[in-house]
């Protein structure tokens, strides 16, 4: 796969993005956020499966700039709420804070130990004129905490916290989160199958 010299990106969050182009630096790709590209049309993830709605996305990005493309479906389960929001953590509210704070009210009195939860990464890739098109996979497991902790990240990093580290996923810089994320996890497994160990 060395072969590919470009990619998009199909994201328009900048803290997203940030995690792509960190991860995939040293790679010598030229990478394109949705931004860079003008592209301001909403691609509704719809479907109710991660792996589908990663697709979707890819394809049309793919398909409408004719180069390789890259988009993820992550989600955050959490066990007490029978893996709530899952496929529909993006949609759990209009905008982080919502997210978060509804999240929150949902566990309001359940006990640390009745908190975990798992948050998981899809991220595909399509390659458009081959046809072809690939997936992979990274999960990061933790507990959500009782108050947000905020200084780096976005979406659920300021509740999540990772028993592993001692600490929560905001409270990580862009590199240290790329180490042990979901998405980070898959963004290795992608590196590893476009370039090789």
């Amino acid at each position: 796969m060395k072969h590919i010299k470009e990619v998009i990106v199909a994201t328009r969050n900048v803290g997203k993005f940030r995690e792509f182009e960190q991860a995939l630096r040293e790679s010598n790709l030229r990478i394109y956020s949705l931004s860079d590209l003008g592209f301001v049309e909403d691609i509704e993830e719809d479907d109710t499966s991660y792996v589908m709605n990663a697709l979707k996305k890819a394809r049309k990005i793919g398909d409408r700039f004719n180069l390789p493309s890259l988009a993820d479906d992550s989600g955050l389960e959490v066990e007490y709420l029978k893996k709530r929001p899952g496929v529909k953590s993006a949609r759990y509210g209009r905008t982080d804070e919502e997210r978060i704070q509804r999240l929150l009210l949902e566990l309001a009195d359940v006990p640390w130990e009745r908190r975990s939860a798992k948050f998981k990464a899809y991220l595909a890739l399509y390659l458009p004129g081959h046809e072809r098109q690939y997936i992979f996979y990274g999960e990061l497991k933790g507990y959500i905490g009782f108050e947000k902790k905020e200084k780096y990240g976005f979406g659920y990093d300021p509740i999540f916290y990772v028993p592993d580290i001692g600490k929560f996923l905001s409270e990580l810089s862009v590199e240290e989160k790329n180490e042990i994320s979901h998405r980070g996890k898959a963004l290795k497994a992608l590196k590893k199958f476009l370039f090789g160990p």
